[in-house]
């Protein structure tokens, strides 16, 4: 025990006399570990506590504090007891001691076994003996830390000392500045507020000390090392100024005043922030606290719309005026009380509805985004200013012959149905059901009108019509409908068209329906309909047969969202595909692939349900396989079915695609089974037509078959390689056979890339475990020997496999990938595939749009771009430099593929590293390697790394020659960069200025416009360049 005391002893002295502070972690290390306690260290402390010299008194104070802060967890509660009284005497003492005892007693305000009563002393002995303002920044930030603390474990005391606790929070915050401090304030401010302290008759000065900081003008230093924002501070004020409503009885009268007066001010940071109070004031307090002060408010809210000069402050009006309404809404009304909110909306209705009857006049809009904002604020508010302002209008449109009036007008009707929609509750009756037949009457005679921007008009009012609950009659929809499909059929301006396919898409996910009984059959007549018949109906029209099909998919696409609709849209357009491909109709290769877009829109966009579902796996899918495999079985025959085109192929995979992707698990796995009996094995028991030859065999002897056979690889790739991981494909070893076969003997470039994307896909999903290591081993020792033998003819197609095998190891990080990436590299010097290797490089990197991706459920980790170029890069950097001088464009080309498919974020720090590379690529002939690599360019040009810098000859030459570049694009790629230059260091950049300026003449007319334009823009740069008044 003695060599214990002897221990802290010798601490104590080397931290008192010594002045070395790290002793003090030391001591705690002892009390921690038991070699001496606390009393022991008081003890030991007895020469520095009792000195007379403060200095001496403080450093003794300070070792006991620190140590505290590290060992307040284990102190018993009568240790804590003496304690505290020992720092509450030593408050009295020298000013010097008062930051220690500060910060000793902080530590002990975090003490589970702080004594009852405790806090009060504390706090009372903290507000009488020290002047918190006239302490520095640290000490203040140790008093509102201790307030905070006791708050959180100690209220029901501090809640005892009443308003005397509320006065000594204002005598230590009054003054202070510093902001982190202030967050720490007006945390305990809103603490007092929303937890019930007792206010007494300090409510005004706790207000007036808060309030002295609206509005926060604050800007943080540079490199501000704390990190806090004026936008912290603000809502940190915010906070305590809109407390609780029992706040803001003894407050408000304040606080109104003082923000009607902000708002007059010429600060618009003021204004934005004096509205966004006043609007979370509002949404807090009762209509009677705002009663007084309405008429001011509203004369202060409508000058900031009407004469805005900011949209984020009109905004902000719009949201207040909203936010008050529904305030005063929730006023309830009795015979002997006075309808506030009545009154208020008089007072609206007096300054903006005389605007609504001058469509021209710029003050039509203000005074509609005014009476928007109230009236959607409330059913009672919408109900007032609705009933006061929409007869007015519609006797304004029926008066009125200008179209462009009546558009507005019309605007004007929509922007309140929009403002009243969100409002409206599904169990009440519409603010709009008094005038449902004369709105009905208004777009329907818009509809009517030969002016396509009035239709367009009134297909969005019929549109937020529809929205409103219960209000358009059966009857309504019907006579919307019938509209509807006139526009579609004869309107041929682009405009009109698409708010009518617009429209019927809202339309439909509400009344289905209607639009299945009438807008479908209309739309299958049509499309079923002869050009020629069409034109001799319709010759005055002049309207293409083309366009009006292409309107009638886009409006079939858009209307079918509900599995009801769904079943009988995919029907027609499913006659449409086979009507083409059996010839009883004409329908165009384009139309077809419209066709496919529309199904594949279909089956992205309706809801995923068990019946929809059922229906792409019954119907759509097995018909579509049968078309298909029609049209390939008779392409040899010479018959020109459309199906067999390779752009219809191209777009019908997509819509298999994604219907085998949104199937539930069931319905998924038995897909799988049939579309891979069907290739494996010719089974064709489940497609509609069963016409089909016997011994159907679609992947075996692919040298002896057609490529229209072949090519129907495609649609097994679309049907099993968007399956879910947890779907089991049947007989897969069998069919990675085949298509491995397939992949390496075809020759057909559609068919043997189906295959290969079929493989990889597969390969993919697959569990990681010794059978694929052998499968994939087996498959690239094939591909090598195919790829080694420069005398084979299917090299091609042997690297197309390999390229797919490659990429789908690199999502899912197989081991592997390695090998086959040390192939790949090895290929860039290859006579005849260097070139398709180096594009490879592309494809690895890119996301692929039919298989491979997250929407097929492929084994994607994350960052898998990042990782392949930082494996790779050096490499690449590697080969470049020991490649002869003709192979070198083919690893720039390499190396412009991968970095331009980084995220800009990546490029930014990694291409420094390969800046000499990029340079080089600059000069390459080929435009795309140079494209390629100005993009990538460009974001680190925005922000220069020194190596750049040093670079900048090289790189403002090569610039330079490709600002005369035969591509458009190159040339305005390269006017980029070079603008980006003129942000570099002046004082690096302005011995180039002639020179530019001189190179910049040739491209200010160049005799493309968007060249013109940037040139513009980049001599402008560079000539203000050391100019006075430049940089």
């Amino acid at each position: 025990m003695a060599a214990d005391s002897a221990s802290a002893l010798s601490l104590v002295e080397e931290f008192v006399s010594g002045l070395q502070d790290s002793k003090a972690k030391d001591v705690a290390k002892g009390v921690k570990d038991g070699e001496f306690t606390i009393l022991q260290l008081v003890e030991a402390l007895g020469p520095s506590l009792t000195s007379s010299q403060p200095h001496t008194r403080a450093r003794g104070v300070q070792l006991l504090s620190e140590v505290l802060l590290d060992c307040y967890g284990g102190l018993t509660e009568r240790e804590v007891e003496v304690l505290i009284a020992f720092y509450e005497n030593r408050l009295k003492d020298h000013y010097v001691v008062t930051p220690p005892v500060l910060k000793g007693l902080r530590a002990l305000t975090k003490c589970k076994t702080l004594p009852p009563g405790s806090a009060v002393s504390m706090l009372k002995s903290l507000f009488q003996d020290v002047h918190v303002q006239s302490l520095m920044l640290t000490e203040r930030a140790y008093v509102y830390n201790m307030l905070i603390n006791l708050m959180e474990t100690r209220e029901a005391e501090l809640k005892g000392l009443g308003a005397d606790f509320v006065f000594g929070f204002v005598q230590s915050m009054d003054g202070e500045r510093d902001p982190r401090n202030l967050l720490l304030a007006f945390q305990i401010a809103k603490n007092i507020i929303q937890r019930g302290y007792n206010l007494g008759k300090f409510a005004e000065e706790l207000f007036e000390v808060t309030s002295c900081y609206f509005p926060i003008d604050f800007t943080p230093p540079p490199n501000d090392p704390h990190g806090i924002t004026k936008e912290e501070l603000t809502k940190a004020l915010r906070a305590v100024l809109t407390g609780t409503p029992k706040f803001a009885e003894g407050i408000f009268q304040f606080l109104l005043p003082l923000l009607i007066e902000k708002l007059d001010s010429d600060v618009q940071s003021a204004k934005l922030d004096s509205l966004q109070t006043l609007t979370a004031c509002a949404s807090q307090y009762e209509h009677k606290d705002l009663a007084e002060f309405l008429e001011g408010l509203w004369s202060s809210l409508r000058r900031e719309v009407f004469q805005t000069s900011s949209e984020k402050i009109e905004s902000a009006g719009l949201a207040a005026l909203t936010a008050i309404t529904s305030c005063l809404s929730r006023s309830v009304l009795s015979s002997e009380s006075e309808d506030v909110l009545s009154n208020f909306l008089i007072l609206i209705l007096k300054d903006c509805k005389h605007h609504l009857s001058e469509p021209d006049l710029k003050l039509v809009w203000p005074s509609v985004k005014l009476l928007q904002a109230a009236c959607s604020a409330s059913n009672r508010a919408g109900y007032i200013i609705t009933a006061a302002v929409l007869p007015a209008l519609i006797d304004q449109y029926n008066s009125r012959t200008q179209c462009s009036h009546r558009r507005t007008l019309l605007e004007v009707v929509q922007r309140f149905i929009q403002s009243v929609k969100t409002s409206q509750a599904s169990e009440d009756e519409s603010v709009f059901s008094p005038f449902r037949a004369s709105l009905c009457s208004v777009v329907f005679a818009a509809l009517s009108e030969t002016n396509s921007s009035l239709q367009v008009t009134a297909a969005s009012v019929l549109t937020s019509l529809a929205q409103q609950n219960g209000l358009l009659l059966d009857s309504d929809i019907e006579l919307a409908v019938d509209h509807l499909t006139r526009l579609l059929l004869t309107e041929e301006a682009g405009g009109v068209s698409v708010s009518v396919v617009e429209c019927a898409g809202a339309l439909a996910k509400l009344h289905p329906d209607v639009f299945i009984s009438k807008l479908i059959p209309r739309i299958k007549q049509e499309m079923f309909s002869e050009p020629m018949d069409q034109d001799n109906r319709n010759s005055s029209e002049g309207y293409s047969h083309h366009a009006v099909r292409q309107r009638c998919l886009s409006a079939l696409a858009a209307v079918s969202t509900q599995p009801n609709v769904v079943q009988e849209s995919t029907l027609v357009l499913l006659d449409v595909v086979s009507s083409a491909h059996t010839g009883s109709f004409s329908f165009s290769v384009d139309e077809v692939v419209l066709v496919c877009c529309s199904l594949q829109r279909i089956a992205e966009q309706v809801e995923d349900t068990e019946e929809t579902g059922r229906c792409f796996h019954e119907v759509v899918i097995p018909r579509l396989l049968s078309l298909f495999l029609q049209a390939g079985l008779q392409g040899s025959s010479g018959v020109g079915s459309p199906l067999v085109e390779e752009v219809v192929l191209s777009a019908v995979v997509p819509v298999i695609s994604t219907s085998c992707s949104r199937l539930q698990p069931l319905l998924a796995a038995q897909t799988a089974s049939r579309a891979v009996s069907l290739f494996l094995d010719g089974d064709v028991s489940f497609l509609p037509d069963n016409s089909f030859p016997s011994h159907i065999q679609l992947l075996k002897n692919m040298q002896e078959k057609p490529w229209s056979q072949s090519q129907l690889t495609c649609l097994l790739m679309s049907c099993v390689c968007s399956l879910p991981r947890t779907v089991e494909v049947p007989h897969v070893e069998q069919l990675l056979s085949q298509l491995e076969e397939m992949s390496c003997t075809c020759s057909h470039p559609l068919s043997y890339t189906s295959a290969a994307k079929c493989f990889a896909s597969l390969v993919n999903k697959r569990p990681h475990d010794e059978s694929l290591d052998t499968l994939i081993q087996g498959t690239v020792k094939r591909v090598y020997s195919e790829l080694d033998n420069t005398s084979s003819s299917v090299r091609p197609q042997a690297f197309t496999l390999l390229i797919w095998v490659a990429k789908a190891l690199l999502l899912r990080y197989h081991p592997l990938f390695t090998a086959l990436t040390d192939k790949l590299f090895s290929l860039l010097d290859d006579a005849d595939l260097g070139l398709m290797v180096a594009d490879g490089f592309s494809l690895l990197m890119s996301d692929s749009p039919d298989v491979l991706n997250r929407s097929c459920h492929a084994d994607i980790r994350i960052m898998y771009r990042q990782r392949f170029f930082s494996e790779n890069s050096a490499k690449l950097v590697q080969g470049f430099n020991a490649a002869p001088q003709e192979k070198k464009p083919n690893y720039l080309k390499a190396l412009s593929n991968i970095v331009n498919k980084l995220p800009k974020q990546v490029q930014v720090t990694e291409l420094p590293a390969l800046l000499s590379l990029l340079l080089e690529a600059l000069t390459c002939p080929d435009q795309s390697i140079q494209l390629s690599t100005l993009s990538c360019l460009e974001p680190v040009l925005i922000n220069p790394p020194p190596v750049l810098i040093q670079q900048l000859e090289a790189l403002v030459s090569r610039l330079l020659a490709l600002i005369s570049s035969p591509a458009m694009s190159v040339r305005i790629a390269s006017l980029q960069c070079v603008h980006a230059l003129s942000h570099f260091p002046a004082h690096e950049v302005l011995p180039f200025r002639t020179r530019v300026l001189r190179a910049l003449a040739k491209p200010l007319d160049d005799k493309k416009r968007l060249v013109r334009s940037e040139a513009v823009k980049t001599r402008g740069e560079w000539f203000l360049l050391g100019s006075p008044g430049g940089r």
